[in-house]
């Protein structure tokens, strides 16, 4: 955390994303980002998914990439400020995107 009680935007060591990948089952580092594929039984069900992740994105004010195939959805984050490193604000948005897909039917 931040002075100001936000989530950090140093880069995490290798361990402590090992750790923390521990807490996001189906979550991984691909190509420097922290990612993780959900898919869906129907295509509305994953496009409102978008729309509640984007919601999530504004109120942290970090913004992940949203693949959106036809019952998929793939997010990919890294923070661009800190070199485009993984960081606590990353496993941040992951958790709180974790916390919303079961209810849009996301696994």
């Amino acid at each position: 955390m931040d002075a100001h009680g936000a989530p950090s935007t140093d880069p995490l060591t290798d361990k402590e994303i090992e750790d923390r990948l521990a807490e996001l089952p189906g979550w991984s580092v691909t190509d420097g980002s922290l990612t993780r594929a959900y898919t869906f039984d129907r295509h509305l069900r994953a496009a409102a998914m978008v729309i509640h992740v984007a919601q999530i994105q504004e109120e942290l004010n970090h913004h992940s990439e949203l693949t959106l195939g036809y019952d998929t959805l793939t997010v990919a984050v890294n923070t661009h400020s800190a070199g485009q490193a993984v960081t606590a604000l990353d496993f941040t948005l992951a958790h709180r995107v974790e916390e919303i897909a079961t209810g849009h039917g996301g696994r």
